[in-house]
Protein backbone atom coordinates (compact mmCIF):
# COMPACT_ATOMS: atom_id res chain seq x y z
CA UNK A 1 0.00 0.00 0.00
CA UNK A 2 1.37 3.52 -0.74
CA UNK A 3 2.00 5.55 2.22
CA UNK A 4 -0.80 8.19 0.84
CA UNK A 5 -3.13 5.52 1.16
CA UNK A 6 -4.78 4.69 4.71
CA UNK A 7 -3.73 1.63 6.46
CA UNK A 8 -6.58 -1.19 7.64
CA UNK A 9 -7.11 -2.11 11.13
CA UNK A 10 -8.23 -5.07 11.75
CA UNK A 11 -11.55 -5.38 12.90
CA UNK A 12 -14.72 -7.26 14.32
CA UNK A 13 -17.13 -5.47 12.94
CA UNK A 14 -18.25 -4.08 16.37
CA UNK A 15 -18.05 -0.42 16.92
CA UNK A 16 -15.66 0.81 19.63
CA UNK A 17 -17.05 0.79 22.74
CA UNK A 18 -17.38 4.57 24.59
CA UNK A 19 -15.44 3.72 27.62
CA UNK A 20 -12.69 3.21 24.85
CA UNK A 21 -12.93 6.59 23.28
CA UNK A 22 -13.30 8.23 26.02
CA UNK A 23 -10.08 6.73 27.69
CA UNK A 24 -8.15 7.27 25.07
CA UNK A 25 -9.43 11.10 24.63
CA UNK A 26 -8.84 11.86 28.19
CA UNK A 27 -5.56 10.49 28.21
CA UNK A 28 -4.28 12.36 25.24
CA UNK A 29 -5.65 15.38 26.10
CA UNK A 30 -3.99 15.09 29.92
CA UNK A 31 -1.13 14.21 28.64
CA UNK A 32 -1.03 17.55 26.35
CA UNK A 33 -2.59 20.01 29.14
CA UNK A 34 0.57 18.64 31.06
CA UNK A 35 3.15 18.77 28.85
CA UNK A 36 1.93 22.24 27.59
CA UNK A 37 2.28 24.15 31.53
CA UNK A 38 6.12 23.77 30.92
CA UNK A 39 5.36 27.30 28.78
CA UNK A 40 4.36 28.94 32.40
CA UNK A 41 5.67 26.40 34.58
CA UNK A 42 8.73 29.24 35.37
CA UNK A 43 7.01 32.36 34.79
CA UNK A 44 6.15 33.36 38.32
CA UNK A 45 10.12 32.45 39.05
CA UNK A 46 11.55 35.57 36.49
CA UNK A 47 11.65 38.30 38.94
CA UNK A 48 13.86 35.81 40.42
CA UNK A 49 15.41 33.69 38.20
CA UNK A 50 19.14 35.53 38.37
CA UNK A 51 19.24 34.74 42.18
CA UNK A 52 17.69 31.34 42.02
CA UNK A 53 20.24 30.65 39.23
CA UNK A 54 23.13 32.58 40.78
CA UNK A 55 23.98 34.59 38.09
CA UNK A 56 23.77 38.61 38.17
CA UNK A 57 22.31 38.68 34.64
CA UNK A 58 18.32 38.48 33.95
CA UNK A 59 19.17 38.44 30.18
CA UNK A 60 21.35 35.11 31.19
CA UNK A 61 19.03 33.94 33.22
CA UNK A 62 15.91 34.13 30.24
CA UNK A 63 17.80 31.21 29.11
CA UNK A 64 15.89 29.03 30.91
CA UNK A 65 12.83 30.46 28.98
CA UNK A 66 13.92 30.83 25.97
CA UNK A 67 15.49 26.89 25.70
CA UNK A 68 11.77 25.52 26.04
CA UNK A 69 11.13 28.12 22.94
CA UNK A 70 13.53 26.81 20.99
CA UNK A 71 13.44 22.97 21.73
CA UNK A 72 10.24 23.19 21.38
CA UNK A 73 9.70 24.59 17.75
CA UNK A 74 12.76 22.19 16.69
CA UNK A 75 11.01 19.07 18.31
CA UNK A 76 7.69 19.36 17.21
CA UNK A 77 8.70 18.76 13.34
CA UNK A 78 10.91 16.50 13.81
CA UNK A 79 8.61 14.39 15.86
CA UNK A 80 6.37 14.60 13.83
CA UNK A 81 8.07 13.06 11.11
CA UNK A 82 9.70 10.18 13.67
CA UNK A 83 5.56 9.47 14.67
CA UNK A 84 4.83 9.54 10.67
CA UNK A 85 7.57 6.69 10.19
CA UNK A 86 7.81 4.59 13.45
CA UNK A 87 4.59 5.12 15.23
CA UNK A 88 3.11 8.25 17.05
CA UNK A 89 2.48 7.04 20.33
CA UNK A 90 6.07 5.53 20.70
CA UNK A 91 6.94 8.81 19.47
CA UNK A 92 4.97 10.55 22.50
CA UNK A 93 5.72 8.19 25.29
CA UNK A 94 9.37 9.00 24.37
CA UNK A 95 8.42 12.81 24.24
CA UNK A 96 6.96 12.91 27.11
CA UNK A 97 9.92 10.66 29.13
CA UNK A 98 12.20 13.35 27.55
CA UNK A 99 10.08 15.91 29.26
CA UNK A 100 10.71 14.05 32.82
CA UNK A 101 14.22 13.89 32.65
CA UNK A 102 14.50 17.71 32.01
CA UNK A 103 12.41 18.39 35.02
CA UNK A 104 13.98 15.88 37.44
CA UNK A 105 17.49 17.56 35.98
CA UNK A 106 16.36 21.16 36.95
CA UNK A 107 14.82 19.97 40.38
CA UNK A 108 18.06 18.83 41.24
CA UNK A 109 20.50 21.89 40.31
CA UNK A 110 20.19 25.28 41.16
CA UNK A 111 23.14 26.24 38.29
CA UNK A 112 22.37 28.07 35.23
CA UNK A 113 23.51 25.99 32.65
CA UNK A 114 21.95 22.72 33.77
CA UNK A 115 18.54 24.10 34.28
CA UNK A 116 18.45 25.72 31.13
CA UNK A 117 19.48 22.47 29.50
CA UNK A 118 16.46 20.51 31.32
CA UNK A 119 14.05 23.64 30.53
CA UNK A 120 15.39 22.55 26.72
CA UNK A 121 14.61 19.19 27.23
CA UNK A 122 11.24 19.90 29.06
CA UNK A 123 10.29 22.01 25.52
CA UNK A 124 10.43 18.72 23.92
CA UNK A 125 7.44 17.12 25.62
CA UNK A 126 5.37 20.00 23.38
CA UNK A 127 5.33 17.40 20.60
CA UNK A 128 2.80 15.97 22.48
CA UNK A 129 -0.24 17.70 21.35
CA UNK A 130 0.17 17.23 17.59
CA UNK A 131 0.69 13.71 17.75
CA UNK A 132 -1.51 13.35 20.09
CA UNK A 133 -4.16 14.91 17.42
CA UNK A 134 -2.30 12.63 14.47
CA UNK A 135 -3.45 9.55 17.18
CA UNK A 136 -7.11 10.50 17.15
CA UNK A 137 -6.83 10.55 13.48
CA UNK A 138 -5.84 7.14 13.38
CA UNK A 139 -7.56 4.98 15.77
CA UNK A 140 -10.94 6.80 16.23
CA UNK A 141 -14.39 6.63 14.89
CA UNK A 142 -14.77 9.23 12.55
CA UNK A 143 -18.28 10.71 14.46
CA UNK A 144 -16.58 11.05 17.56
CA UNK A 145 -13.48 12.50 16.27
CA UNK A 146 -14.26 16.16 15.93
CA UNK A 147 -14.98 16.91 19.64
CA UNK A 148 -12.12 14.98 20.66
CA UNK A 149 -9.97 16.76 18.29
CA UNK A 150 -11.62 20.12 19.65
CA UNK A 151 -10.74 18.69 23.45
CA UNK A 152 -6.67 17.98 22.73
CA UNK A 153 -6.72 20.90 20.80
CA UNK A 154 -8.27 22.92 23.82
CA UNK A 155 -5.37 21.40 25.73
CA UNK A 156 -2.92 23.74 24.48
CA UNK A 157 -4.59 26.67 25.99
CA UNK A 158 -5.49 25.06 28.87
CA UNK A 159 -1.83 24.36 30.31
CA UNK A 160 -1.02 27.38 29.59
CA UNK A 161 -3.39 28.79 31.52
CA UNK A 162 -3.44 26.58 34.34
CA UNK A 163 0.28 26.55 34.73
CA UNK A 164 0.31 30.40 36.16
CA UNK A 165 -1.59 30.07 38.89
CA UNK A 166 -0.69 26.42 39.93
CA UNK A 167 3.15 27.25 39.63
CA UNK A 168 2.54 30.54 41.47
CA UNK A 169 0.97 28.40 44.49
CA UNK A 170 3.85 26.16 44.72
CA UNK A 171 6.27 28.55 44.35
CA UNK A 172 5.32 30.57 47.26
CA UNK A 173 4.50 27.77 49.30
CA UNK A 174 7.48 25.18 48.54
CA UNK A 175 10.76 25.46 46.97
CA UNK A 176 10.95 26.09 44.02
CA UNK A 177 12.44 23.09 42.97
CA UNK A 178 8.69 21.68 43.70
CA UNK A 179 7.35 22.54 40.71
CA UNK A 180 10.15 20.43 38.58
CA UNK A 181 8.93 17.66 40.70
CA UNK A 182 4.98 18.07 40.08
CA UNK A 183 6.42 18.09 36.12
CA UNK A 184 8.31 14.85 36.43
CA UNK A 185 5.53 13.20 38.37
CA UNK A 186 2.67 14.13 36.16
CA UNK A 187 4.59 12.97 32.97
CA UNK A 188 6.06 9.91 34.66
CA UNK A 189 2.25 9.00 35.05
CA UNK A 190 0.95 9.96 31.38
CA UNK A 191 4.08 8.03 29.74
CA UNK A 192 2.67 4.79 31.80
CA UNK A 193 -1.06 6.31 30.88
CA UNK A 194 -0.56 6.90 26.95
CA UNK A 195 1.20 3.40 26.81
CA UNK A 196 -1.50 2.07 28.59
CA UNK A 197 -4.70 3.31 27.29
CA UNK A 198 -3.92 4.26 23.56
CA UNK A 199 -3.17 2.30 20.85
CA UNK A 200 -0.26 2.40 18.26
CA UNK A 201 -1.84 3.93 14.99
CA UNK A 202 -1.17 1.64 12.35
CA UNK A 203 -0.70 4.24 9.73
CA UNK A 204 2.94 4.62 8.30
CA UNK A 205 4.63 6.59 5.96
CA UNK A 206 7.49 5.37 3.87
CA UNK A 207 11.22 5.94 3.09
CA UNK A 208 13.75 6.82 5.54
CA UNK A 209 14.15 9.52 8.23
CA UNK A 210 15.57 13.04 6.41
CA UNK A 211 18.81 13.45 8.96
CA UNK A 212 20.07 16.47 6.74
CA UNK A 213 16.40 17.94 6.44
CA UNK A 214 16.29 18.00 10.13
CA UNK A 215 19.78 19.43 10.98
CA UNK A 216 18.75 22.16 8.00
CA UNK A 217 15.37 23.10 9.76
CA UNK A 218 17.18 23.03 14.05
CA UNK A 219 19.51 25.60 12.49
CA UNK A 220 17.34 27.60 10.93
CA UNK A 221 14.62 27.54 13.01
CA UNK A 222 17.13 28.41 15.75
CA UNK A 223 18.96 31.16 14.46
CA UNK A 224 15.26 32.41 13.55
CA UNK A 225 13.64 32.50 16.96
CA UNK A 226 16.81 33.66 18.36
CA UNK A 227 16.25 36.69 16.33
CA UNK A 228 12.71 36.79 17.67
CA UNK A 229 13.17 36.45 21.19
CA UNK A 230 16.62 37.80 21.83
CA UNK A 231 15.96 40.92 19.25
CA UNK A 232 14.89 43.29 22.11
CA UNK A 233 17.50 42.35 23.87
CA UNK A 234 21.11 42.44 21.53
CA UNK A 235 19.29 45.07 19.74
CA UNK A 236 17.59 44.84 16.49
CA UNK A 237 19.87 46.23 14.77
CA UNK A 238 23.24 45.04 16.41
CA UNK A 239 25.46 42.94 14.65
CA UNK A 240 24.29 39.84 16.31
CA UNK A 241 20.90 39.88 15.37
CA UNK A 242 21.19 41.00 11.60
CA UNK A 243 24.04 38.21 11.37
CA UNK A 244 21.38 35.29 13.35
CA UNK A 245 18.47 36.79 10.85
CA UNK A 246 20.57 36.57 7.76
CA UNK A 247 22.14 33.21 8.66
CA UNK A 248 17.96 32.55 9.25
CA UNK A 249 17.27 33.66 5.66
CA UNK A 250 19.93 31.52 3.96
CA UNK A 251 20.16 28.59 6.10
CA UNK A 252 15.70 28.27 5.48
CA UNK A 253 16.09 29.05 1.70
CA UNK A 254 19.07 26.10 0.84
CA UNK A 255 17.08 23.49 3.51
CA UNK A 256 13.95 24.53 1.29
CA UNK A 257 15.62 23.80 -2.06
CA UNK A 258 16.94 20.47 -0.02
CA UNK A 259 14.10 19.04 0.76
CA UNK A 260 11.86 19.63 -2.61
CA UNK A 261 14.63 17.74 -4.04
CA UNK A 262 15.01 14.62 -1.26
CA UNK A 263 12.90 11.26 -1.89
CA UNK A 264 11.74 11.15 1.71
CA UNK A 265 11.97 14.99 2.95
CA UNK A 266 11.19 15.92 6.66
CA UNK A 267 8.87 18.23 5.75
CA UNK A 268 6.66 18.36 2.20
CA UNK A 269 7.27 21.45 0.98
CA UNK A 270 4.76 20.48 -1.75
CA UNK A 271 1.95 19.80 0.07
CA UNK A 272 2.86 22.88 2.62
CA UNK A 273 1.82 24.97 0.06
CA UNK A 274 -1.29 23.46 -1.02
CA UNK A 275 -4.19 26.40 -0.77
CA UNK A 276 -5.71 24.87 2.26
CA UNK A 277 -2.73 23.95 4.63
CA UNK A 278 -0.61 26.76 3.72
CA UNK A 279 -3.55 29.61 4.74
CA UNK A 280 -4.22 27.29 7.54
CA UNK A 281 -0.48 27.55 8.56
CA UNK A 282 -0.74 31.31 8.18
CA UNK A 283 -3.94 31.48 10.19
CA UNK A 284 -2.48 29.18 12.85
CA UNK A 285 0.93 31.82 13.60
CA UNK A 286 -2.16 35.06 13.46
CA UNK A 287 -3.72 33.31 15.88
CA UNK A 288 -0.83 32.06 17.91
CA UNK A 289 0.58 36.18 17.85
CA UNK A 290 -3.14 36.73 19.28
CA UNK A 291 -3.40 34.16 21.80
CA UNK A 292 0.06 34.94 23.09
CA UNK A 293 -0.86 38.85 23.37
CA UNK A 294 -3.24 38.83 25.76
CA UNK A 295 -1.27 36.77 28.42
CA UNK A 296 1.53 39.53 28.06
CA UNK A 297 -0.85 42.50 28.05
CA UNK A 298 -4.05 41.13 30.77
CA UNK A 299 -1.12 40.09 33.91
CA UNK A 300 1.08 43.31 33.39
CA UNK A 301 -2.46 45.18 33.86
CA UNK A 302 -3.41 42.98 36.64
CA UNK A 303 0.02 43.28 38.56
CA UNK A 304 0.47 47.08 37.85
CA UNK A 305 0.38 49.11 40.82
CA UNK A 306 -3.08 51.22 41.58
CA UNK A 307 -1.23 54.17 42.11
CA UNK A 308 -0.55 54.31 38.39
CA UNK A 309 -4.31 55.06 37.68
CA UNK A 310 -4.89 51.61 35.45
CA UNK A 311 -2.91 48.93 37.33
CA UNK A 312 -5.21 47.04 39.15
CA UNK A 313 -2.52 45.89 42.00
CA UNK A 314 -2.93 42.49 42.27
CA UNK A 315 -0.41 39.34 43.20
CA UNK A 316 0.86 36.84 40.56
CA UNK A 317 -1.29 34.45 42.18
CA UNK A 318 -4.12 36.50 42.51
CA UNK A 319 -3.60 37.69 38.59
CA UNK A 320 -3.12 34.16 37.60
CA UNK A 321 -6.49 32.64 39.35
CA UNK A 322 -8.42 35.98 37.16
CA UNK A 323 -6.27 34.49 34.04
CA UNK A 324 -7.60 30.54 35.07
CA UNK A 325 -11.18 30.26 33.79
CA UNK A 326 -9.82 31.09 30.41
CA UNK A 327 -8.35 28.27 29.77
CA UNK A 328 -10.66 26.56 31.55
CA UNK A 329 -13.44 27.96 28.70
CA UNK A 330 -11.65 26.60 26.06
CA UNK A 331 -12.22 22.84 27.45
CA UNK A 332 -15.22 23.61 28.49
CA UNK A 333 -16.48 24.94 24.99
CA UNK A 334 -15.03 22.29 22.96
CA UNK A 335 -18.11 20.67 21.98
CA UNK A 336 -19.46 23.18 20.75
CA UNK A 337 -16.66 23.68 18.66
CA UNK A 338 -17.18 20.38 17.51
CA UNK A 339 -20.75 20.15 16.76
CA UNK A 340 -20.21 23.37 14.71
CA UNK A 341 -17.51 22.16 12.73
CA UNK A 342 -19.25 19.06 12.17
CA UNK A 343 -22.88 21.01 10.93
CA UNK A 344 -20.89 23.87 9.13
CA UNK A 345 -17.19 22.61 8.16
CA UNK A 346 -13.77 23.80 9.83
CA UNK A 347 -13.57 26.99 7.88
CA UNK A 348 -16.51 28.34 9.47
CA UNK A 349 -15.32 27.71 13.09
CA UNK A 350 -12.14 28.82 12.43
CA UNK A 351 -13.95 32.44 10.73
CA UNK A 352 -16.33 32.25 14.52
CA UNK A 353 -13.33 32.19 16.07
CA UNK A 354 -10.88 35.34 15.07
CA UNK A 355 -14.10 36.87 14.86
CA UNK A 356 -14.96 36.18 18.76
CA UNK A 357 -10.92 36.90 19.55
CA UNK A 358 -11.32 40.05 17.35
CA UNK A 359 -14.70 41.13 19.80
CA UNK A 360 -12.62 40.40 22.58
CA UNK A 361 -10.04 42.65 21.79
CA UNK A 362 -12.21 45.62 21.18
CA UNK A 363 -14.41 44.86 24.55
CA UNK A 364 -10.93 44.56 26.28
CA UNK A 365 -10.22 48.50 26.08
CA UNK A 366 -13.46 48.72 27.97
CA UNK A 367 -12.71 45.87 30.50
CA UNK A 368 -9.36 46.59 31.37
CA UNK A 369 -10.45 48.60 34.53
CA UNK A 370 -10.85 45.95 37.01
CA UNK A 371 -9.90 42.77 37.85
CA UNK A 372 -13.59 41.32 37.09
CA UNK A 373 -13.18 43.33 33.31
CA UNK A 374 -9.93 41.41 32.46
CA UNK A 375 -11.33 37.94 33.60
CA UNK A 376 -13.95 38.73 31.37
CA UNK A 377 -11.60 40.19 28.25
CA UNK A 378 -9.50 36.61 28.84
CA UNK A 379 -12.72 34.52 28.73
CA UNK A 380 -13.71 35.63 25.32
CA UNK A 381 -10.41 35.64 24.05
CA UNK A 382 -10.23 32.13 24.85
CA UNK A 383 -13.54 30.89 23.35
CA UNK A 384 -12.55 32.39 20.09
CA UNK A 385 -9.14 30.77 20.77
CA UNK A 386 -10.98 27.24 20.99
CA UNK A 387 -12.83 28.02 18.11
CA UNK A 388 -9.86 28.67 15.75
CA UNK A 389 -7.84 26.03 16.99
CA UNK A 390 -10.14 23.17 17.09
CA UNK A 391 -10.63 23.80 13.38
CA UNK A 392 -7.34 23.72 12.00
CA UNK A 393 -6.08 19.82 12.75
CA UNK A 394 -9.70 19.25 10.36
CA UNK A 395 -8.51 21.47 8.22
CA UNK A 396 -5.25 20.16 7.96
CA UNK A 397 -5.90 16.86 8.01
CA UNK A 398 -8.67 17.09 4.77
CA UNK A 399 -5.57 17.99 2.78
CA UNK A 400 -3.04 15.29 3.62
CA UNK A 401 -2.60 11.69 3.50
CA UNK A 402 -2.71 9.88 6.95
CA UNK A 403 1.29 8.73 6.59
CA UNK A 404 1.50 12.51 7.07
CA UNK A 405 -1.15 13.64 9.23
CA UNK A 406 1.57 14.00 12.20
CA UNK A 407 4.48 15.70 10.50
CA UNK A 408 1.61 18.30 8.93
CA UNK A 409 0.21 18.50 12.64
CA UNK A 410 3.64 19.35 13.89
CA UNK A 411 4.29 21.77 11.01
CA UNK A 412 0.77 23.76 11.62
CA UNK A 413 1.60 23.95 15.60
CA UNK A 414 5.22 24.90 14.90
CA UNK A 415 3.26 28.05 13.09
CA UNK A 416 1.45 28.63 16.45
CA UNK A 417 4.72 28.88 18.50
CA UNK A 418 6.65 31.11 15.69
CA UNK A 419 2.88 33.54 16.28
CA UNK A 420 3.42 33.11 20.12
CA UNK A 421 7.32 34.32 20.20
CA UNK A 422 6.53 36.78 17.49
CA UNK A 423 3.89 38.30 19.56
CA UNK A 424 6.05 38.20 22.86
CA UNK A 425 8.80 40.13 20.58
CA UNK A 426 6.37 42.65 19.47
CA UNK A 427 4.49 43.15 22.32
CA UNK A 428 7.34 43.75 24.54
CA UNK A 429 8.58 46.45 22.08
CA UNK A 430 5.21 48.47 22.23
CA UNK A 431 5.07 48.07 26.18
CA UNK A 432 8.78 49.28 27.07
CA UNK A 433 8.38 52.14 24.76
CA UNK A 434 5.25 53.78 25.66
CA UNK A 435 5.80 53.89 29.36
CA UNK A 436 5.46 56.34 32.60
CA UNK A 437 7.28 57.22 35.24
CA UNK A 438 6.49 55.32 38.52
CA UNK A 439 8.97 56.53 41.67
CA UNK A 440 12.56 55.28 39.88
CA UNK A 441 11.23 52.97 37.41
CA UNK A 442 9.37 53.19 34.03
CA UNK A 443 6.14 51.20 33.32
CA UNK A 444 3.94 50.48 30.97
CA UNK A 445 2.07 53.64 30.14
CA UNK A 446 -2.21 53.15 29.36
CA UNK A 447 -1.39 53.65 25.67
CA UNK A 448 0.93 51.47 25.69
CA UNK A 449 -2.07 48.84 26.86
CA UNK A 450 -4.41 50.33 24.45
CA UNK A 451 -2.07 50.53 21.62
CA UNK A 452 -1.48 46.27 22.47
CA UNK A 453 -4.98 45.76 22.24
CA UNK A 454 -5.27 47.61 19.36
CA UNK A 455 -2.82 45.33 17.55
CA UNK A 456 -4.25 42.13 18.50
CA UNK A 457 -7.78 43.30 17.04
CA UNK A 458 -6.11 43.65 13.60
CA UNK A 459 -4.06 40.88 14.20
CA UNK A 460 -7.50 38.85 14.67
CA UNK A 461 -9.21 40.31 11.32
CA UNK A 462 -6.44 39.40 9.76
CA UNK A 463 -6.49 36.26 10.63
CA UNK A 464 -10.25 36.16 9.49
CA UNK A 465 -9.26 37.44 6.31
CA UNK A 466 -6.92 34.88 5.96
CA UNK A 467 -10.31 32.20 6.46
CA UNK A 468 -12.62 33.60 3.79
CA UNK A 469 -9.50 32.84 1.31
CA UNK A 470 -9.59 28.86 2.89
CA UNK A 471 -11.61 26.87 0.10
CA UNK A 472 -15.22 25.90 0.92
CA UNK A 473 -15.76 22.38 3.10
CA UNK A 474 -19.88 21.83 3.49
CA UNK A 475 -18.15 19.14 5.42
CA UNK A 476 -15.88 18.29 7.99
CA UNK A 477 -12.76 17.52 6.53
CA UNK A 478 -11.73 15.42 9.91
CA UNK A 479 -12.00 11.76 8.75
CA UNK A 480 -10.39 8.85 10.47
CA UNK A 481 -7.97 7.64 8.03
CA UNK A 482 -8.68 3.78 9.15
CA UNK A 483 -11.74 1.91 10.52
CA UNK A 484 -12.57 2.25 14.49
CA UNK A 485 -11.05 -0.25 16.31
CA UNK A 486 -13.65 -2.32 17.90
CA UNK A 487 -13.93 -2.96 21.66
CA UNK A 488 -11.32 -5.66 23.10
CA UNK A 489 -9.48 -5.70 19.50
CA UNK A 490 -5.94 -6.34 19.48
CA UNK A 491 -3.52 -3.38 19.07
CA UNK A 492 -2.35 -2.82 15.61
CA UNK A 493 0.66 -3.99 14.49
CA UNK A 494 4.04 -1.29 14.83
CA UNK A 495 5.09 -2.83 11.66
CA UNK A 496 5.42 -0.24 8.53
CA UNK A 497 2.47 -0.15 6.10
CA UNK A 498 3.64 -1.44 3.32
Amino acid sequence: MSSAQPAAVPATGRPVSDTRVRGIVVTLAGAGVVMTIMGTVVVPLIPTLPALLHTSSAADASWAITATLLAAAVAMPVAGRLGDLYGKRRLLVASTCVMVVGSVLCALTSSLAPVTAGRALQGVGLAAVPLGISIMRDVLPPARLPAAIAVMSSSFGVGGALGLPISSLIAQSASWHALFWMCAGAGAVFAVLVRMVVPESPVRASGRFDVVGALGLTAGLVALLLVITKGTDWGWGSATTLALLAAAVIVLGLWGMFEVRVAAPLVDLRATVRRQVLLTNLAALVVGFAMYAIGLIAPQVLQLPAATGYGLGQSMLAAGLWMAPGGLAMMAIAPLTARLTAARGPKVTLLVGTAVIAVAYVAGLGLVGSPAGVMIFGLLNSCGVAFAYASMPALIMGAVPPSQSAAANALNSLARSVGMSTASAVIAVILAHLTVSLGPVDVPSLTGVRVSLILGAAVSIGAGLIALALPDHPRPAAVSAVEPLAAGDPEPSAAPAS
